[in-house]
């Protein structure tokens, strides 16, 4: 359990709640990926890429704690791919009921999805630079 508890509202709103954190982890987590695909494919040393980026505007706790997993080639779960799908599916199903268009969300879902194709629906989030590496073969 959490060390901080808030009242986020009247029954519901605690689990709208989590949906807006699956939003936010979702694109946070496609943008780290997207940045480590960028930093190598132009040959730059990603460890030092990492070290001078994640102290400022770009921080993030996926840059923090999953980056440096991606590095190490760990896609050993912390969150199981297959559960975040599972969330997703759940935040995009509110978002059509509210009729919301949340296209990164989708975007991430579908990646996630393709992943769980490729068999990696039991390693962790981080294997999401996987479907996109599958996106942009090396030349």
């Amino acid at each position: 359990m959490g060390a901080t508890v808030v009242h986020q509202g009247p029954a519901g709103a605690g689990q709208h709640t989590k949906v807006t954190n699956q939003v936010v982890v979702a694109g946070n987590l496609v943008a780290m990926c997207e940045a480590l695909l960028y930093a190598t494919r132009a040959g730059l040393d990603v460890e030092s890429v990492l070290a001078s980026i994640s102290g400022g505007a770009a921080s993030s706790w996926a840059l923090s704690n999953l980056a440096p997993r991606i590095v190490a080639g760990d896609f050993a779960p912390g969150f199981f791919v297959d559960h975040f799908v599972k969330d997703m599916a759940i935040a995009l199903d509110e978002a059509a009921r509210l009729q919301l268009a949340l296209p990164g969300l989708a975007l991430v879902h579908q990646l996630g999805v393709a992943l769980q194709a490729q068999g990696h629906g039991r390693d962790g989030t981080q294997s999401l630079i996987l479907a996109l590496e599958s996106l942009s073969p090396a030349r």
